[in-house]
């Protein structure tokens, strides 16, 4: 400490023990990601000091000092470069500021909290800082802080002063302090400036400390006049019993969180009490955010330790498929690491997230069993792609498989069914749950593949997002239905029926194999087709034909594994029938060549995919054109 900037050599100086200077290089260097995170902790440490009071004089009336107007004051000067953050708390004596600030983990609270364990539980006062560490983070911004404190019931003269640059030592001595609690008083580093702005100390007590129970004053003077603005709404309506919330709080509140102009569509208030106590507010969007298609959606629900900010968008409390939903979770009791950024797996963090995870999939059950037209339709088109993902989460798959909607055969345009309706209309003949994939819903419902089906009055769902996919490979059946892609090779065949085929047209399969060569891996018949000639079917195993194509127009055709499709033939259908004439009447006739392309071309073309040669394709075309007009 330089002898022009520094205050006075005090009476006495102390070296801090050897685990605080390790750990004050941690904290300034590393252990947290922003700066503006001190004052977060500050505030937090001056609202559990102010509560250590309030619960102390329920006892010992006389140490509110008959002073129980409770606040925490912060106060900025520009011209010092100075940060002040002033409670009227219950303050230290000497023994106790040598030994909190001196030695790492010996902020207080977490002696103090073991008494709470002894107390009636109304009279526990919500605190925070168990590993009394947030009070050094003040030097990722202050070239040396002072502390000036008197431990509430004591006399003026008991008051001290300590003062440290966060280096090796502090330095303490007695003082006069009229007033109870402490004044913390931040020295602030050239490049820490902007903290002593009055917008910037208002933005991170609006979004860090909002909540807090005591009213935060910035103190402010201009023209030798003093002005005082209060910076925190204190307004923590989840900590309100349900019954006592407006539904205009509750969507004033949703607003102000998730920046939206709409009334959310479900609210989720309630708390859990025992082993794991928390309180949780959390409300579903009737509409996801106009960009969400072309950037990550952030998780939505921020976690809150006794009203204070710890964790915005935190990733631990909901999983990713949920991250539309918006709102807060407060713990009373969950344990934070030394940083409180990053919080422990612990097991009260595993059931709270399995909590949270529960009510908001029974809140989206109720709406799709009691308000499915009102408003599930709607809140599915706009966040079903999210929650799609969930079939990855194993100890909810099946429910929230059953919260998916997809279009069928059955239902029309912009008209959707789910698992569980599919299964009670399916005959009971029917042992798998049928889908085709593809880029569209006009183009899928025009499949050849969907014939027989439709024959036999069979659903078939309609899969045309790429996120489809996705869902029927990860989930592979549902409530022992198996789902089975209609266009794999030998899906559902006649195989008796076959048989009386094959021999006869096992010569003209053979040959067209031959002559198509790279464009398929195999011809063969079908029993699958009604009014088609010709189909292509993917190989079991194989890339389905949506998905490759899919990963083609990204640009990853290279990762894309060169698959060649099966080529079957309807034997009923005249045009197959034909050839088969022609092949029998004479195997070298050019003609059985040719319309064996024909075939193989509508068949790409019903599929969607694009013709390797589309000018050989027009031409046979019009050699048909030509000779059929020629004859009349």
């Amino acid at each position: 400490m330089s002898t022009t900037d520094a205050p006075a050599t005090p009476a006495e100086r102390m070296e801090f023990k050897t685990e605080v200077k390790q750990l004050l290089n941690l904290v300034v260097h590393s252990l947290y990601t922003k700066p503006e995170i001190f004052l977060r902790e500050l505030l937090s440490n001056s609202a559990d000091a102010i509560d250590k009071l309030r619960f102390e004089a329920l006892t010992t009336p006389e140490l509110a000092e008959g002073q129980t107007d409770y606040k925490i004051e912060l106060i900025p000067d520009e011209a010092a470069k100075t940060l002040t953050i002033r409670d009227n708390g219950i303050g230290m004596d000497r023994a106790t500021i040598v030994d909190h600030l001196g030695t790492i983990a010996k902020s207080g609270t977490a002696a103090f909290m073991k008494r709470l364990k002894e107390t009636d539980a109304a009279n526990r006062p919500e605190l925070i800082g168990q590993f009394g560490v947030g009070f050094y983070s003040a030097f990722m911004v202050a070239d040396w802080v002072t502390v000036t404190t008197r431990l509430a019931g004591t006399p003026a003269e008991q008051g001290a002063r300590w003062v440290s640059e966060g280096q090796g030592e502090f330095s303490i001595e007695p003082v006069d302090k009229t007033s109870r609690g402490t004044d913390v008083v931040l020295h602030m580093k050239e490049d820490a400036l902007e903290f002593l702005k009055d917008w910037r100390l208002r933005e991170i007590v609006k979004r860090y400390s909002d909540f807090v129970e005591h009213p935060i004053e910035l103190v402010q003077t201009k023209d030798d006049k003093e002005s005082r603005d209060i910076l925190n709404s204190r307004k923590a309506i989840w900590l309100k019993p349900k019954s006592e919330v407006k539904e205009e709080e509750y969507n004033s509140f949703y607003k102000s969180i998730s920046h939206d102009f709409d009334d959310p569509l479900a609210t989720i208030h309630y708390a859990v009490e025992g082993a794991t106590e928390f309180r949780a507010l959390l409300f579903v969007p009737k509409r996801r955010p106009f960009d969400m298609m072309w950037r990550e959606l952030k998780p939505g629900v921020s976690l809150y330790v006794r009203r204070v900010l710890i964790q915005p968008e935190s990733e631990d409390l909901l999983p990713r498929y949920l991250r539309f939903i918006k709102g807060v979770v407060d713990s009373a009791d969950l344990p934070l690491n030394v940083s409180r950024e990053t919080l422990q797996h612990n097991p009260i963090l595993t059931k709270i997230r399995t909590n949270l995870v529960n009510r908001a999939i029974k809140t989206l059950e109720d709406l799709k069993t009691n308000e499915y037209d009102a408003k599930y339709v709607a809140f599915f088109q706009e966040f079903g792609l999210l929650l799609k993902e969930g079939v990855s989460d194993f100890p909810n798959r099946e429910r929230v498989a059953d919260l998916l909607l997809f279009s069928s055969t059955k239902t029309e345009a912009g008209k959707f069914t789910s698992l569980d309706k599919y299964i009670a209309a399916m005959g009971v003949e029917q042992k798998d749950i049928y889908y085709l994939s593809g880029e569209n819903r006009e183009s899928v419902e025009h499949s050849p593949l969907l014939e027989r089906y439709r024959a036999e009055d069979k659903e078939v769902l309609l899969l045309t997002e790429p996120a489809d996919e996705f869902v029927v490979d990860t989930l592979r059946e549902y409530k022992g239905k198996k789902l089975v892609a209609i266009d794999l090779a030998d899906a559902d065949d006649n195989k008796d029926e076959l048989k009386q085929h094959e021999e006869s047209y096992k010569g003209l399969l053979s040959m067209l194999k031959d002559k198509l060569g790279a464009a398929v891996k195999d011809v063969r018949l079908t029993t699958r087709l009604k009014d088609s000639a010709a189909v292509l079917v993917t190989d079991a195993g194989a890339m389905s034909p949506h998905i490759e194509r899919l990963m083609r127009q990204m640009g990853r055709g290279n990762e894309v594994p060169e698959s060649k499709r099966i080529l079957e033939l309807n034997p009923t259908h005249p045009a197959v029938q034909a050839v088969q004439a022609l092949y029998e009447k004479d195997a070298n006739d050019p003609r059985v060549e040719a319309y064996g392309s024909l075939l193989h071309d509508q068949a790409a073309i019903a599929a969607g995919e694009k013709l390797s040669d589309p000018t050989s394709f027009a031409k046979r075309v019009n050699d048909l054109i030509t000779k059929a007009t020629a004859s009349e």
